[in-house]
């Protein structure tokens, strides 16, 4: 991939010299911002450490974003979008950052969302990520869900797992994505990396034909709609270590927003099939944090399928998963509030932050004086 060039293998675009928007993308690295806005009527923003800040750019006119954006896109790319009203697609700066932009049309103008994404895939430790994320890795089949809003690093944590897998095994690593976020250099695996629209044509045909390519890790991106969720549980029971992410606050939300996928009269069967087949899920949430070398870090939740878990999964006992997280913390399993406790006891977030984001402010407040809740009655 040369520097200033949309990723679209299909389409050769040859610029003559670099892109106008380049110089806003830059002062998004330079900024160490996660997100560049630009919308008609404003000056270009930036999203630095979770708040939006403006640059020093004039306001922006309609024919100025068409210009700026328009000149990154191919023509069946700018057809996509006059046609749809929206385009996802990736772009390099240099070699390594490269950002996830969004192109839409609201109010009748075009605006675009850019996503920041490192080319350096940081490691666990880096992410303050828990011991046991390594563990999760370590699995050779099953499935592996990484939930939480949009914006929180769920693409992030499984790329470090997915590095580290690539690190230290030799597979055959298979990503589907819409678009390509990180990229990986083969090391002891090969790593074969789909994007949607350009090396397959739908989600439908990548997961139709990923069981003819040898795979034995698969990332499948979003849990979107059943028939994802089927094919990553049908992978995952064949022998297959599968990650996926899903718009989900913690693991309990994560089986009922999974489940809900399906007519009622077929959640029983995939409700038994999750139960199998599941390794884990992580839940996480970005928080502001006090030092300057970390100014946001997850709060993570970690939910592994011990017997126990597996059980009160497939008697529809989500309303008992908290307790049983609290009953395993020496397993490495934690939920949001020993996240949260650790992190204000190592003087990673202030206290007021934890309060803000905590599921249960007493219970906080218990676990920081030493009390925890009782987990009794979950067997």
């Amino acid at each position: 991939m040369t520097e200033g060039q949309p990723l679209d293998t299909q389409i050769n675009v040859k610029l003559k010299k670099k892109p106008r928007i380049e110089k806003l993308f830059k002062a998004a690295i330079k900024s160490d911002a996660s997100d560049l806005h630009l919308k008609v009527g404003m000056p270009p923003k930036l999203r630095i450490h979770s708040k939006l800040k403006n640059t020093t750019g004039d306001p922006l006119s309609q024919e100025e974003i068409e210009e700026l954006v328009y000149e990154i896109m191919s023509e069946e790319q700018r057809q996509f979008l006059l046609e749809h009203g929206a385009l996802d697609f990736a772009y390099q700066v240099g070699e390594m950052d490269r950002f996830r932009i969004n192109a839409f049309r609201q109010r009748g103008n075009l605006s675009m969302v850019a996503r920041r994404i490192s080319g350096i895939i940081p490691p666990f430790e880096s992410l303050h990520l828990p011991p046991i994320v390594q563990k999760i890795a370590d699995n050779h089949d099953g499935l592996v869900l990484v939930t939480g809003p949009t914006g929180c690093g769920k693409t992030t944590t499984i790329a470090s797992m997915i590095d580290y897998i690539n690190r230290t095994r030799a597979e055959h690593i298979i990503t589907v994505e819409d678009p390509i976020e990180f990229l990986y250099v083969d090391k002891k695996s090969i790593v074969s990396q789909r994007e949607i629209g350009i090396d397959v044509h739908n989600w439908g045909d990548a997961l139709k034909t990923l069981m003819r390519q040898d795979p034995d890790v698969v990332v499948v991106g979003e849990m979107r709609d059943q028939h994802t969720v089927t094919a990553a549980m049908r992978a995952a029971e064949t022998g297959h270590l599968v990650f996926g992410t899903m718009h989900a606050n913690n693991a309990s939300q994560t089986i009922q927003r999974l489940l809900d996928m399906f007519p009622q009269e077929e959640r029983d069967l995939i409700r038994q099939s999750f139960a199998l087949t599941m390794r884990a899920v992580i839940s996480q949430e970005l928080l502001p944090g006090i030092r300057s070398d970390t100014p946001r870090l997850p709060a993570v939740e970690i939910l592994i399928n011990t017997p126990i878990i597996r059980k009160l999964v497939s008697e529809q006992r989500e309303a008992d998963i908290s307790s049983a997280i609290r009953a395993a913390y020496g397993e490495g399993m934690q939920d949001f509030t020993e996240s949260l406790r650790k992190l204000i006891e190592e003087e990673y977030i202030e206290l007021k932050v934890a309060m803000q984001y905590a599921p249960n402010v007493e219970e906080l407040k218990m676990a920081l004086k030493g009390i925890r809740s009782s987990a009794s009655g979950i067997l």
